[in-house]
């Protein structure tokens, strides 16, 4: 009868033990949202806090392997910045022949100077949403005053050159800099504001290759991936991401195709997949 109790004994310590490795493990992943809806709870999804942390692992646990294996192949390709006057005609020319939607983030001041490429990308079937007027580089130290006509500029700018009400909803901050007091004001301007699951990290002088090796063993389902506008590799990549990623079972589709179609906890907890 020792012998039972001893043995059930460890095999609670073991129990806790692995119990509180997972927590632990849960607590310490990078917080990195691929989205944060207007409506969100900011502090929740982005705060590095011991609070924050626990209230994520008990209120936004990653459903199972099994669960999310079922997940839809959905993949939205969104690139930043511009529109510029030579790559961006090249991708749109490409995202056409491939028949693939994208969403577009442009800064209003650079669609100032081409507002043809601004209205192209749209008559092409694409998204446009707001990456803001100016593009500054320290956006994540703006003020809540300063986000917000960083975001009604830009829209009031694109207005002008677009009809897609994505540029009064759907934004991504200049660098993918941002604090939780930008993100709440950006909420509070009536944004969701769309991170990524994957970024190639194609605005560093990398080729085609290196872009299409990163998407392939990062893919997840259903995914945001982070592009730019102004990269010719990223251009040469795209046949061979979309020919592989079709081949996988994927569909393309905008982020706003995307939201509509599955959960949000979904792109918060995609499945890892082989492509």
């Amino acid at each position: 009868m020792t012998r039972v109790r001893a043995a059930v004994s460890a095999l609670a310590i073991v129990a806790l033990a692995y119990g509180g490795y997972r927590v632990y493990r849960h607590l310490s992943e990078p917080v990195l949202p691929a989205i944060v809806l207007r409506t969100a709870d900011a502090h929740r999804l982005l705060s590095g806090g011991p609070g924050a942390r626990i209230g994520r692992f008990f209120h936004d646990r990653p459903p199972s392997a099994a669960v999310r294996a079922g997940y839809p192949r959905l993949i939205a390709l969104s690139f930043d910045d511009g529109p510029y006057p030579v790559e961006t005609p090249l991708l749109l020319d490409v995202l056409s022949d491939l028949h693939v939607p994208a969403t577009f983030f442009l800064i209003g001041h650079d669609a100032q100077e081409f507002p043809q490429l601004a209205d192209r990308i749209e008559r092409a079937g694409n998204e446009v949403a707001n990456h803001t007027q100016t593009h500054p580089a320290d956006f994540q130290a703006l003020t809540p005053p300063e986000v917000t006509a960083e975001l009604r500029e830009g829209a009031a700018t694109l207005d002008g050159m677009t009809r897609d009400p994505a540029i009064r909803t759907m934004m991504r901050p200049p660098h993918g800099r941002f604090t939780e007091r930008t993100v709440r004001a950006a909420q509070a301007a009536g944004y969701d504001v769309v991170l990524w699951n994957d970024d190639p990290g194609d605005w560093r002088e990398i080729g085609p290759e290196t872009i299409v090796n990163h998407m392939v063993a990062n893919a997840t389902a259903p995914e945001i991936v982070l592009l730019h506008s102004g990269r010719l590799a990223t251009v040469e990549a795209l046949p061979e991401i979309v020919s592989r990623f079709r081949a996988a079972g994927f569909s393309f589709v905008t982020v706003g195709k995307l939201l509509a179609r599955v959960p949000v906890r979904d792109l918060l907890h995609p499945a890892k997949l082989h492509v």
